[in-house]
């Protein structure tokens, strides 16, 4: 894949990191940097674990370029840009991991919601203040936050235009931990370890499983759960997994 100007991608093992690189514009979404990020995706469609974190200490994803958003018509909108961006970040085939180091506003926050996992620093600031611009989240903002947090808490974020620090962020379950902004990378890098610590194909399926619970009524996200775990039994995985315990030994599984 050819270079990057706007994010930088590094692979060490089976984690991909991607680090989204506009300190200028607080690493604000624009054009180009969405290009470039389904193009990180495409090129990480191998790693196992794919972290996401901003450059510098000040933010995350501060959120769309302001310039931009003015430009934008009715039919920027309903192109959906960033949203196909943010859908294709829930659907990637890793487990993807927001490693929030500042501010996450916008859609900054709609790409820490649209990952599987969210740790954030002790300085991360999340928000949806769209409707201060007059307009509204459109990258998943409305759909995925009420999923996470709840309605109500959803609610009381984007209608009153609320700013959650860490701590508020981690108190509605918005992100499972918070660290000082020196840890936050190798808090990120323990995460992963737990991850890549299980069976491959049990957490890819799993990840596919519990999205389609956001998306099929009851009986389907059944009956697509136990169709997914039938292809888990009949895995080398499985096999490897409840003999390594009963061995009393770490399993060592190959995805297959």
């Amino acid at each position: 894949m050819a270079g990057y100007r706007h994010l930088r991608l590094e692979t060490d093992g089976a984690v991909a990191t991607v680090t989204i690189d506009r300190p200028e514009a607080r690493n604000a979404l624009d054009g180009p940097t969405v290009e470039e990020l389904h193009r990180a995706l495409e090129e990480a469609a191998g790693a196992r674990v794919l972290i996401l974190t901003g450059a510098g200490d000040k933010a995350f994803v501060s959120g769309a370029d302001i310039h931009a958003i003015r430009a934008r018509t009715r039919d920027d909108a309903l192109w959906s840009i960033n949203s196909r961006l943010m859908t294709a970040v829930e659907a990637h085939p890793a487990v993807t991991l927001a490693a929030v180091n500042g501010y996450a506003l916008g859609g900054g926050c709609e790409l820490a919601l649209a990952c599987d996992l969210r740790i954030a620093s002790e300085h991360a600031v999340f928000g949806l203040p769209e409707p201060s611009l007059g307009i509204i989240p459109g990258a998943g903002g409305t759909q995925r936050l009420p999923r996470i947090v709840g309605l109500g808490r959803a609610k009381e974020m984007i209608l009153t235009g609320a700013r959650w620090d860490a701590g508020q962020a981690l108190a509605n379950g918005l992100v499972s931990e918070v660290v000082a902004p020196a840890e936050l990378l190798a808090a990120a890098r323990r995460l992963a370890e737990r991850v890549l610590a299980l069976g491959p194909l049990a957490v890819r399926l799993a990840k596919l499983a519990l999205n389609a619970s956001a998306q099929m009524p009851l009986a389907a996200g059944l009956a697509f759960e136990s169709t997914a775990q039938a292809i888990t039994f009949a895995s080398d995985d499985k096999r490897e997994g409840t003999t390594a315990f009963l061995e009393k030994r770490k399993p060592r599984f190959t995805g297959d």
